[in-house]
């Protein structure tokens, strides 16, 4: 088991108003899955993933990564969690657009302390797997929104993460460079990364191997998730 959430809440306070995001949401992830998990804007998706994420942490629940607890940990544990064991591919790339599509990629081996000669090593070959070898010294604004999207997963995949995460991956590209880059994911998966990939697209939701439907931060049903098996 890659990932084992349990019994998660989430509630935000505003003002004196608790918000209620997420409601005893429990989710299992095996190595070498692909899940997709699909809802409506403001059904707590997003929320969940920053979760799952290190980037926020619930109000109540269990939350086990690799088989290690992710709870009560430093920010100090939770940003090294961050660093070696998620890959994260967002809507808008977040590239550094002075920087080269390797010196994008390399960047999270700079913050692991990886030499310089290896970080380009890994960055190079993190490239190559995306079918960017082409275009190392190029710019975010040299590339197309799918080549950059694919610089994104380099980067997301140069520390071979436990699991890959990706929040609306095809949602800032037309339909062309959004079915390259599920098919990018499918080899991915294929060759044995773990993908966990959050969407409001039906379409891309089919790709996945499994899909769970959130809705006003409930899974279908709290013990056992709506799921739909991809054949």
């Amino acid at each position: 088991m890659i990932l084992d959430l349990q019994h998660i809440d989430k509630t935000y306070i505003n003002g004196k108003m608790e918000v209620p995001v997420l409601r005893d949401i429990s989710l299992s992830v095996e190595e070498g899955e692909y899940v997709a998990i699909m809802g409506p804007s403001g059904s707590g998706k997003t929320t969940l993933m920053n979760i799952i994420g290190c980037l926020d942490l619930p109000t109540a629940g269990t939350y086990s990564l690799a088989g290690e607890s992710v709870l009560g940990n430093s920010e100090k544990k939770l940003s090294e969690i961050r660093l070696n064991s998620i890959g994260f591919v967002f809507q808008s790339f977040h590239l550094l657009p002075r920087q080269s599509a390797l010196e994008n990629v390399a960047l999270p081996l700079l913050y692991a302390g990886v030499s310089k000669r290896k970080r380009r090593e890994r960055a190079m070959r993190a490239l190559e797997r995306v079918g960017l070898g082409d275009r190392v010294t190029f710019k975010p604004t040299q590339l197309s929104g799918g080549q950059c999207q694919r610089v994104a997963i380099a980067r997301a995949i140069v520390n071979n993460p436990k699991i890959l995460l990706a929040d609306e991956p095809t949602g800032a590209l037309d339909s062309q460079s959004g079915s390259q880059i599920m098919e990018l994911f499918q080899t991915l998966n294929d060759d044995g990364v773990t993908v966990l990939m959050i969407t409001h697209d039906a379409g891309v939701a089919q790709h996945a191997k499994r899909i769970l439907h959130i809705r006003d931060g409930r899974f279908a049903s709290p013990e056992h998730p709506e799921t739909e098996a991809v054949s």
